[in-house]
């Protein structure tokens, strides 16, 4: 990816961090009461969760989320003020909206 192309770089980030948010495993009840110290985990790693895998299906739909997300806000800026932001805006769902094929999964770039 170009370093010039900040559309591109703007959308896959924020992409991958909610892609990366939805992998993360619910909190339980018991975690957020705490535990005794003497109870607690130790050692490296004794703290870590396994995250969850997401299907391809769910992938696609985090993405498409992601691009929709984009042109609603696109939509609502109707101020002359807000070109800039509004066309940057598009540009990032067209980004996003290129890793879906026709039936709305993703396809290999």
């Amino acid at each position: 990816m170009r370093a010039r192309d900040k559309a591109a770089v703007s959308a896959l980030r924020s992409t991958l961090a909610a892609l990366d948010n939805a992998e993360a495993v619910p909190v339980d009840e018991a975690a957020l009461r705490g535990v005794a110290l003497e109870q607690s985990p130790v050692g490296a790693g004794a703290t870590e969760a396994a995250r969850r895998e997401l299907s391809e299906h769910s992938v696609a739909e985090i993405v498409r989320a992601e691009a929709t997300e984009r042109l609603e806000v696109a939509a609502q800026l109707t101020a002359p003020a807000h070109a800039d932001r509004v066309a940057r805006l598009r540009a990032e769902a067209a980004v996003l909206l290129r890793f879906l094929d026709g039936a709305g999964t993703l396809r290999a770039q």
